[in-house]
């Protein structure tokens, strides 16, 4: 009998959405092969081997939607009858989350374009602004004053993506924002492996941490380890703030 790849498996048998997320919930320990777990996405399997797979990442489109919800519940944050920014919205895991907690509007920010899964740009809550840069925003660009921000970005720190947005928040706010350390540690700390060093991991994202509290009378809460690690397996934080 032919063999062929879990990870291929899963999406051939409509399980996961595609390689990628199959491949993560492998790795996360959420598929079994005959009742057995595995986590090895290269796993040479039968076609016709029994699958299962038990992810609570699936019924997002992004599995970065379980970092936010993960913030929002430790920081007792609420986006219900609020209006909404989400920054680096990508295929717009963080949106889906604030549109579920009840979410008046939200405004998913991105520099790139045609990210935005359709299941989230249809809805009519949802402003979808494309190719724009964080940096780069102003009050023009959006149609509200945001009571809420979330950010999830990438190549970039938030000590340069955030001061613009932060700025144009409406009090009371909040905001939950995903720190991932090897964009904040610098080029010295980041090797072939990507950044090894939990360490100066730890230290990139407090530095984070430092610089915005009491930046324009946002207040940090916690700084907590994310429950997912990064798609490049990296160890990321939840950093959460208020503004009174």
């Amino acid at each position: 009998m032919a063999r062929i790849r879990l990870d291929q498996l899963l999406v051939a048998r409509g399980l996961a959405d595609s390689r990628a997320r199959a491949r993560d919930a492998i790795l996360r320990g959420h598929v079994t092969v005959a009742g057995r777990p595995v986590d090895k996405p290269g796993l040479a399997v039968d076609e016709d081997a029994a699958l299962s797979i038990s992810d609570p990442a699936a019924a997002y489109v992004s599995r970065a939607a379980l970092k936010l919800i993960a913030g929002l519940d430790h920081f007792g944050f609420d986006a219900g009858n609020r209006d909404c920014l989400d920054v680096g919205a990508s295929t717009g895991g963080f949106t889906e989350v604030l549109l579920q907690r009840g979410a008046a509007r939200v405004v998913a920010l991105d520099v790139g374009h045609g990210q935005l899964h359709p299941r989230i740009a249809s809805d009519p809550r949802v402003s979808n602004i494309e190719g724009l840069n964080a940096r780069d925003v102003t009050s023009a660009d959006l149609p509200f004053r945001p009571e809420v921000i979330v950010s999830d970005v990438s190549f970039i720190s938030l000590i340069l993506a955030l001061p613009p947005v932060l700025a144009l928040a409406r009090r009371p706010a909040v905001g939950v924002f995903l720190v991932k350390p090897q964009f904040e540690a610098g080029r010295q700390a980041i090797g072939k492996g990507g950044l090894v060093d939990a360490a100066v991991g730890r230290a990139a994202a407090e530095r984070v941490r430092g610089w915005l509290d009491g930046r324009d009378g946002w207040r940090v809460h916690d700084l907590v380890p994310s429950p997912l690690l990064g798609g490049d397996g990296n160890h990321e934080y939840l950093l959460g703030a208020s503004l009174d």
